[in-house]
């Protein structure tokens, strides 16, 4: 090979080798100007999830200087990681307890972010069998056992399948404080715990005979109705307007001032925008 052909390869190589190198570097680049977004974590309820992942999940999209990420829990571990530096913000569908101030101290800043209602379900055929409506007492006694039979609230001879939230969880103390008026109350009527929506939702509409409660954007779709509680059925209006009993607010916590990549998801979720996602969502916005 004449030495004109050589020096000719030797030089073709050495470009190729640059520039396979700096395409390595764009791409490192690239990657590192990637992981410059700042990380945001949100954990909580799971009555709040839906509308902060389809706010999170439009927010990643149209910016790159934060990323948001979600996971539930309930209301009492969001503030409990918030508190504790594990998560940036709490999802809860109530407000902070007073022993969880005295435990971590008063810094908790609250950002009201929707309004929603917890929904008292029955399953179809409960709700097809007349049972369409309960007074808070008949609910009461449903979670108390002083009633257990479908029959004595209208409904046919089958014994009552009570189905209610496990402990930690917003819904359930607003349930609790609202229907069986503590927070703390007993409900030796209930038949199973779960620890989600989701979950109290399969159950109900799993069985023939059962009665749980929901936040209200879970009530769309399966074999379960909700039915009117003390005369008045939950839905955007009666929640506007005060009249349906069971109405509710979702916050948003972070403990202290929010960090500013936080306080950008915040703002971005009572924006007109991210309000118009909680109002898909199935909640009522706050503006």
């Amino acid at each position: 090979m004449n030495r004109p052909l050589v020096s000719f390869l030797v030089a073709l190589l050495a470009i190729v080798s640059i520039l396979g190198f700096s395409g390595c570097i764009d791409e490192e680049k690239d990657a590192a100007s990637a992981g410059e977004a700042a990380a945001v974590s949100v954990a909580g309820s799971t009555t709040v999830m839906p509308l902060v992942e389809a706010s999170a999940e439009e927010f990643n999209k149209i910016q790159n200087e934060v990323q948001v990420s979600v996971t539930g829990g309930g209301s009492g571990v969001g503030i409990k990681n918030a508190a504790e530096g594990l998560a940036d913000i709490a999802m809860a569908s109530r407000e902070v307890k007073p022993d969880e101030i005295a435990t971590y101290g008063d810094r908790f800043q609250e950002f009201l972010v929707a309004y929603d209602a917890i929904a008292v379900v029955v399953s179809q055929p409960i709700y097809e069998a007349g049972v369409t409506g309960l007074s808070q007492q008949q609910v009461a006694a449903i979670y108390s056992g002083e009633i257990n039979n479908w029959k004595e609230v209208g409904g046919p001879d089958e014994r009552i399948y009570v189905v209610a939230r496990e402990v930690g969880s917003g819904t359930r103390d607003t349930f609790n404080g609202m229907v069986m008026g503590s927070v703390e109350a007993e409900t030796p009527g209930v038949t199973t715990y779960h620890g989600s929506n989701a979950e109290v939702k399969t159950a109900v509409t799993n069985s023939d005979k059962a009665i749980g409660y929901v936040g209200m954007n879970y009530v769309e779709g399966g074999a379960l109705r909700a039915v009117a509680y003390e005369g008045v059925m939950p839905s955007a209006e009666t929640i506007k307007d005060g009249s349906y009993p069971l109405s509710r607010a979702l916050n948003l916590y972070t403990f202290g001032e929010p960090s500013p990549a936080a306080e950008k998801f915040i703002d971005f979720v009572l924006s007109d925008e991210g309000q118009d996602i909680v109002e898909k969502s199935g909640f009522v916005p706050v503006r």
